[in-house]
């Protein structure tokens, strides 16, 4: 146990003497607690009985190593927890990363770079606005740059519709999709807010941040989510992305010619 509180009763695992999670979760069960946590999810039997727990009435929170919020479901799902089940128990998912905070007694105004706005796959038009700043460097910092971390969080919470999305089989990008539909703000999003208030930095982000290429991203015609890979916005018919004839490529806007075989749009 790594940090005991007052007034909750805490348990040590010892497999060598065959008290395991799954053994320990099953006698905390029969003293009828208010809240269970379960420090983490390591193995199909504890992942099952904490649903069997929550779906009796019990509160019960947990972790998980996941990149993020929707890729949570997939993993409990590959576990072996049936789509049903986790349908009916799941009540909320939060995923957080943690990045370094510029250092308040050196930050100073910066532009952000272009080639690490591109490397997060952000639209240049993302980071027009914002308090960008960056740390030089002083002896409060040790020259870091940086003093202390915060938290970029995303929260997906359940509904009907992510509901339905688990128990008919969907993708993982169909159920990212719905969540930011009903107001999951991303990992991305949060930390770019964070960046735009002076917070922490787009290097950090680069740093910390998973780029996914399946990410939702925000059609620029009506601003509803939409995956990164649509052509056309299926909501507005807004043209995303052009598509070289020639080489398949996709072009950049500007572009007269493609980059990748030299043919004309």
């Amino acid at each position: 146990i790594e940090y005991h509180y007052p007034g909750l009763n805490q348990m040590q695992v010892n497999p060598d003497i065959e008290l395991t999670f799954a053994k320990g979760l099953r006698s905390i069960l029969r003293q009828d607690p208010d809240v269970v946590l379960v420090g983490e999810i390591r193995d199909a039997e504890t992942a099952e009985i904490a649903c069997r727990a929550a779906l009796t009435g019990h509160l019960v929170f947990t972790t998980l190593h996941t990149n993020d919020a929707p890729t949570t479901i997939t993993r409990l799902l590959d576990i072996g927890i049936p789509r049903y089940l986790l349908a009916s128990v799941l009540v909320g998912i939060i995923a957080q990363r943690l990045v370094r905070r510029i250092c308040p007694d050196c930050k100073v105004p910066a532009e952000p770079k272009p080639q690490i706005v591109a490397a997060l796959g952000l639209p240049p038009m993302s980071v027009a606005e914002g308090r960008f700043m960056v740390g030089k460097g002083c002896a409060k910092c040790q020259d870091l740059g940086y003093k202390g971390r915060m938290a970029t969080f995303e929260m997906l919470v359940m509904n009907s519709r992510i509901r339905d999305l688990i128990l008919k089989g969907a993708t993982e990008e169909d159920i990212r999709l719905a969540a930011q539909e009903s107001g999951m703000h991303s990992l991305m999003q949060d930390g770019l807010s964070k960046a735009k208030s002076g917070l922490t930095t787009l290097d950090e982000l680069n740093r910390v941040l998973e780029v996914s290429e399946h990410a939702a991203t925000s059609c620029s015609g009506c601003g509803r989510p939409i995956n990164s890979e649509y052509r056309h916005c299926p909501y507005c018919r807004e043209l995303l992305r052009r598509i070289c004839k020639a080489c398949g490529h996709t072009l950049q806007i500007g572009w007269s010619i493609c980059a990748h075989c030299g043919q004309e749009p």
